[in-house]
């Protein structure tokens, strides 16, 4: 047969073009691709084998082999698959998009093997394009085929300008060899990408092809110092080179094997090699679905948080292969944003992934196994709460941070997400002896008479303890939630309310303590805020745009003043985050509250009876606002003015 010339059918030059430089985004696919499609032919001649063993010629090695050659630049990829004929040459080939490895399927399907150990679901390349990415790096393809069971071999050959070639050639052994006549952009020491060199070969397989269920191997020239008989390195003595064969992929991935195989060692390894971590995952969730949707997932939580976890560098997201073949790293649709942490991978025949299985398309299937791994892990932390609370709480000072995110973030959106997570919450509170207290464990603890949940926000619990607003909490042996992180308070705001009980802010709004003396407190305060409501006017207008209000308070016990937010904006925890975050524009409501009580109150009033436009009284009621700001951990606008009055009341 002489070589023959073919147009590509039903394609164009332009079409060729559009899906070398537009459908894939990543060169080195090129190599996964080919890859893939080796191994398709191998299984192929494995199910075929089954009931023609005469097929295998004496060869049931299956392997793929790749060899790089500086010298010419070509890249080949061989396997002893089951091979194609002129036909199928054309068929599979000649016709982008038309795929050998789909028809296969559905033929297998078909017949309905049940003796047959290779599924369906694993062969790869059912778009039938791969082939075609090789032409983002080579200028020339050669395709060398010989179909099992047959004697005839052919050559295809094609520079992607449209058209093929076929002629007739001879191939001692059943399979294909692709040889890629690389394009000088990916050759030689000085290229970007140098698709010759074995050790990049070696990661690209590393990274893509590890868990190919067949053996892919290359030959390495290994240099050498010649060794005296006692094993020392000769000096000066030239080097020596020898052909070493390597296995470049594992094959077996860890996770398809039994759980109940696998040694706790085995997965840590798996994980610090995976993920580069020197230290062992703190949990570890690895799980089959099968059924309608297919998929297995092997999923970490890392010891410890990475330092940049919050941050907009950070790459959230799990690794995606389907039928074992690496496909995405770093996917962010399958988990909610709370659980960035996780590390992992999920393994599919049933993603939906576009034409260059590149990118995985939006669809029923992805969510679906997104919905079940957010469950499994929101199991698993319910269950590490209950039955191994020590662990859990090692999980909540890593981690306990995103579940509060998760918690602010789906505020008005989220009521189910809101909902798993509450009760995964944990909190310091008063009661240092509690150590962490759950919402349910803090509920469980109120008194019949307590109506609320009552918080404080902090830096440590040392400048809660030494909040003004604590003292008669403590008196009256109220239990309140510490909130000692800057997104505590983000997070209750969302939640409102837990067991039908309303979140409630030491510093802001009333109180609403529901015992008899409260009650008689607050009729006392009512009464000394009527005797002195001239006060209360001049403090305020002494004070100007500083404080929303001034009110005779009914919480204070020693302290003379303190700082109470108003209950519809802003709190001063919130303040203190958006300025960290230059947005300063949110600022908390001030209320002055002053102890009706307190020495200083009396002074107050005396200096007001002798002139509410005097500067002493001024600077009082300045100094008082001061006071209360440095309690609530904030610093004054103007420090030296401040510390001059201070001077001047000190001097009289």
């Amino acid at each position: 047969m002489s070589k023959e010339t073919y147009e590509f059918q039903a394609e164009t030059k332009q079409l060729l073009d559009l899906m070398i430089h537009s459908i894939y985004t990543n060169r080195e696919i090129f190599l996964r691709e080919l890859i893939s499609n080796a191994s398709d032919a191998i299984d192929k001649i494995h199910f075929e084998a089954l009931t023609n063993k005469d097929l295998l010629e004496g060869d049931n090695n299956y392997e793929i082999f790749l060899v790089p050659d500086e010298t010419t630049h070509t890249l080949s990829i061989s396997d002893n698959g089951i091979g194609m004929t002129r036909d199928e040459l054309i068929d599979n080939i000649g016709t982008i998009a038309k795929s050998g490895t789909k028809a296969f399927l559905q033929k297998m399907m078909k017949a309905k093997e049940n003796n047959s150990s290779v599924s369906g679901k694993e062969l790869i390349g059912q778009f039938g394009v791969g082939f075609y990415s090789a032409f983002m790096v080579a200028e020339k393809i050669t395709v060398i085929t010989r179909k099992a069971g047959q004697k005839q071999a052919y050559k295809w050959e094609s520079a992607g300008d449209g058209s093929y070639t076929i002629e007739e050639c001879n191939k001692d052994k059943r399979g294909t060899t692709i040889t890629l006549s690389l394009l000088p952009d990916f050759y030689g020491d000085k290229a970007e990408e140098n698709f010759v060199d074995t050790y990049k070969l070696e990661s690209l397989v590393k990274k893509y092809s590890d868990y190919v269920r067949y053996p892919i191997k290359m030959n390495f020239v290994i240099e050498e110092t010649p060794k005296d008989k006692d094993g020392k390195e000769i000096k000066d003595a030239p080097k020596t080179k020898r052909d070493e064969i390597r296995t470049l992929n594992s094959m077996q991935p860890l996770w398809t094997r039994n759980k109940s195989e696998i040694k706790p060692e085995e997965y840590n390894e798996f994980y610090k090699n995976l993920f580069h971590d020197w230290e062992e995952p703190m949990e570890i969730l690895h799980n089959k679905a099968e059924g309608t949707i297919e998929y297995t997932s092997l999923l970490f939580f890392p010891a410890k948080a990475p330092f940049n976890l919050y941050h907009t560098d950070y790459q959230p997201g799990l690794q995606l292969y389907s039928r074992h073949v690496f496909i995405m790293d770093n996917c962010k649709d399958l988990l909610p944003e709370y659980l960035r942490f996780v590390k992992g991978l999920v393994d599919s025949p049933d993603f939906s992934l576009n034409i260059s299985r590149e990118l995985l398309q939006q669809s029923r299937e992805l969510k679906i196994i997104g919905r079940n791994l957010e469950n499994s892990i929101l199991k698993t932390l319910d269950k590490m709460l209950k039955n191994k609370r020590e662990k859990y709480e090692k999980f909540w000072a890593q981690y306990g941070k995103s579940l509060k995110i998760g918690i602010y973030n789906n505020m008005y959106n989220g009521t189910d997400t809101i909902n798993k997570l509450k009760d995964l919450l944990l909190f310091a509170t008063s009661d240092a002896d509690k150590g962490l207290s759950s919402l349910k464990e803090y509920v469980e603890r109120m008194p019949e008479n307590q109506k609320k949940i009552y918080y404080a926000s902090g830096k440590d619990r040392k400048a809660i303890d030494d909040l003004p607003q604590m003292e008669l909490l403590r008196d009256k042996n109220v239990e309140v939630l510490y909130l000692l992180d800057n997104v505590d308070e983000f997070a209750i705001e969302a939640l409102h309310e837990y067991d039908n009980k309303q979140f409630h802010s030491i510093s802001r709004g009333d109180l609403d303590l529901d015992d008899v003396e409260s009650q008689q407190t607050k009729k006392e305060t009512e009464d000394i805020t009527k005797k002195n409501e001239d006060l209360i006017k001049d403090i305020k207008e002494s004070l100007g745009d500083k404080v929303t209000d001034v009110k005779i308070s009914n919480r204070l016990k020693s302290s003379a003043v303190c700082l109470v937010a108003d209950e519809q904006g802003p709190s001063f925890a919130m303040e203190q985050v958006f300025a960290d975050a230059n947005n300063p524009m949110f600022k908390a409501k001030r209320i002055l509250e002053i102890n009706p009580h307190h020495q200083l109150f009396k002074r107050l009033q005396t200096v007001h009876n002798q002139g509410k436009t005097s500067q002493e009284f001024k600077d009082y009621c300045d100094l008082l606002f001061t006071q209360a700001l440095l309690i609530e951990g904030i610093l004054p606008e103007n420090p030296s003015s401040i510390a001059n009055k201070i001077a001047a009341l000190m001097a009289k």
